[in-house]
């Protein structure tokens, strides 16, 4: 990609109002679409999140009435909900000590440092303030969803305007470590929604950032 595809492709995203609902994503572009939330970098690695696409449209609609009667939700050809852990164990830390382990080839001795410096880290938080450490991750997740989409001409439209703990309840993940902090509808705009061709509103580059 040239530099000048990149800032095409990201004057191209905008926050899509109106889903083509007969329009899909084909299925090799959805499977490199979750590969980019896979990819997504994370605090320390550790990947505190689950990413639900939800593909039944009796769950869409009973998500659309926890989302303010949203249409994107129903009407996009995907929809995909950012569950985050509840908090951070020393369980989600050794998981994250088997997986470098396993897969670069380290002793579990080679990691106890590591260890010691994620564990202490979280165990100077309260309950509450690692939940919202690992929201904040999962902020990390949806850019770059929403960028990788954007470079392939794929629409999206990020949505807090939803009742997390509605969707919590829909989605069975009271009690299970997850809870929802964001979704974000995917697929192509409708030749309808006047947005979609609205020039974008941004303070000048000149503004925004400085050079110290």
């Amino acid at each position: 990609m040239t530099p000048e595809k990149l800032i095409e492709s990201l004057q191209f995203r905008y926050a899509t109002k109106k889903f083509d609902a007969e329009r899909k994503i084909p299925a090799e572009i959805w499977a490199v679409l979750e590969h980019s939330l896979v990819l997504t970098p994370s605090s320390f690695g550790l990947q505190p999140w689950k990413f639900l696409v939800i593909d039944s449209p009796e769950v869409r609609a009973d998500l659309s009435k926890k989302s303010w009667g949203q249409s994107q939700v129903t009407d996009a050809s995907h929809l995909v909900v950012f569950t985050t852990r509840t908090d951070m164990t020393e369980a989600d830390v050794d998981r994250l000590m088997d997986s470098l382990s396993s897969i670069q080839s380290r002793s579990p001795e080679s990691l106890s440092g590591y260890r010691n410096v994620i564990t202490g880290f979280a165990a100077a938080m309260t309950p509450e303030a690692r939940h919202g450490w690992n929201m904040r991750q999962t902020y990390i997740a949806l850019g770059q969803f929403m960028a990788s989409a954007a470079a392939l001409g794929i629409d999206t439209c990020p949505l807090e305007g939803l009742e997390p703990a509605g969707y919590d309840q829909v989605l069975g993940l009271v009690g299970t470590g997850y809870a929802t902090s964001v979704a974000c509808a995917v697929g192509y705009r409708s030749a309808e929604d006047k947005y979609a061709s609205t020039p974008k509103a941004r303070f000048p580059l000149e503004e925004i950032i400085e050079h110290r």
